[in-house]
Parts: C-alpha cells; sequence; structure tokens
C-alpha cells in the first residue's frame, strides 16, 4: 500500500514538473517577442501620427493665406545671391540640413517633432513632363533608423502661384510676386493645357532620435 502509495505521488510531482516546464516556455518563446514587436508597433504608430499630424496642420488653408506647407514648397529662390536656386536659406546646397526652414513648416516642424525627440527628413515629389517622379530634398537630417515611418501629404500648384520669402524675417513666408516657371523654379509645369502646374507629394519620414 505504502509503495502505491509513493508511486502515485512521484506521478504527480512528475506531472506538475512536466507541466511547470511547459508553462515556462510557452512565456519565453511566444509572450516575450510578441511584446516586443507590440511596443515597437505602438512607437511607429506614435510616430506616424505625429507627422501625419504636422502635415495636416501644415495644409490647413486659412480664408485668408494659403497653407503653411504650399507655401514651404514656394519657399525657393537665389537667397544668398550666388546665383544658384534653391530653398530659402538652405544650408546644403539647395536644401536644409541643420536648421529648419525659416517659415511657419519649420516652426511646426520644429515644435512637433524636434522637441519630442524625433528626427525627421522631408522631400518633395513631384512629376516630370515625361511621366517620371522625381524627389527633392527639402530637409535632410540623415539616414533614418529601422524604426523609421513616413507620412504625405499632396499639395496642388496652380499656373499663377508664386515664389515665396521671408523678406522682413518674421518666420512667414510672403509672396514675391515672381510666378513660378521652370525658369525660376524647380518643380515643372506638366499640366500646360491646363490652370494646374503640379501636383507635389510632401513626404516626411520620422524616427526617434
Amino acid at each position: 500500500m505504502d509503495r502505491g502509495q509513493a508511486h502515485t505521488l512521484e506521478g504527480v510531482v512528475a506531472g506538475l514538473v512536466l507541466l511547470s516546464g511547459l508553462v515556462f516556455a510557452l512565456q519565453a518563446t511566444a509572450v516575450t517577442p510578441l511584446s516586443a514587436s507590440t511596443s515597437s508597433q505602438h512607437i511607429e504608430n506614435q510616430l506616424k501620427a505625429s507627422a501625419e499630424g504636422v502635415l495636416a496642420t501644415a495644409a490647413n488653408n486659412s480664408s485668408r493665406e494659403p497653407s503653411s506647407l504650399k507655401n514651404a514648397i514656394l519657399f525657393w529662390g537665389d537667397s544668398d545671391g550666388d546665383g544658384d536656386e534653391e530653398f530659402r536659406g538652405a544650408d546644403n546646397e539647395d536644401f536644409y540640413t541643420s536648421d529648419a526652414p525659416s517659415n511657419r513648416f519649420g516652426d511646426l516642424l520644429g515644435h512637433m517633432l524636434e522637441n519630442n525627440g524625433i528626427a525627421y527628413n522631408v522631400y518633395v515629389v513631384y512629376q516630370q513632363p515625361d511621366g517620371r517622379r522625381v524627389e527633392q530634398r527639402m530637409i535632410y537630417h540623415g539616414e533614418p533608423s529601422d524604426n523609421a515611418v513616413t507620412a504625405s501629404r499632396l499639395v496642388t500648384l496652380y499656373d499663377d502661384d508664386v515664389l515665396h520669402y521671408d523678406a522682413d524675417g518674421d518666420g512667414a513666408a510672403e509672396p514675391t510676386g515672381t510666378t513660378i516657371d521652370k525658369s525660376n523654379f524647380y518643380v515643372p509645369d506638366v499640366a500646360k493645357s491646363s490652370a494646374v502646374y503640379n501636383v507635389l507629394e510632401v513626404e516626411v519620414v520620422v524616427w526617434r532620435m
């Protein structure tokens, strides 16, 4: 009788040990990677929401003036007197690598992204007359990390749009009165038979610093 009870007890203990091992193995192989993946996805969702928020705010047209996003696209010309056209105040040929542009879009990028530890690149993608899509850097802060995400917004330019410049240094891009064309602007006119000049896509790539 004692030997039988001992064998039964051994069986119960062995079963408990086996069950505990299975539970531990499941936690180690399933729960931990899932948690990491969920955390990474959460970070990427937050980053995308931040980038989309910047673009939505910048593209919000008021009844009195064009959007700050469109003005930033038109913030182009020979601002340093060297005869070369570039984004106004750009420190690397025709795009920015350090400071954001001195306009309201630049202020939004600094306030909503940089101040929250988010790095970013900004590109303007447009169509050539032959149908090719070309990417123009507006702001470049380096190679994005593995968790980088992209948000984009379409902006339509018209034949009567003009170049902008912050002549008075108040941080807002004001119209210069010079209408855009292929001789003074980086984007070509691809719809000559209509009032539409070109349709651009502004892309903001964001990642954690």
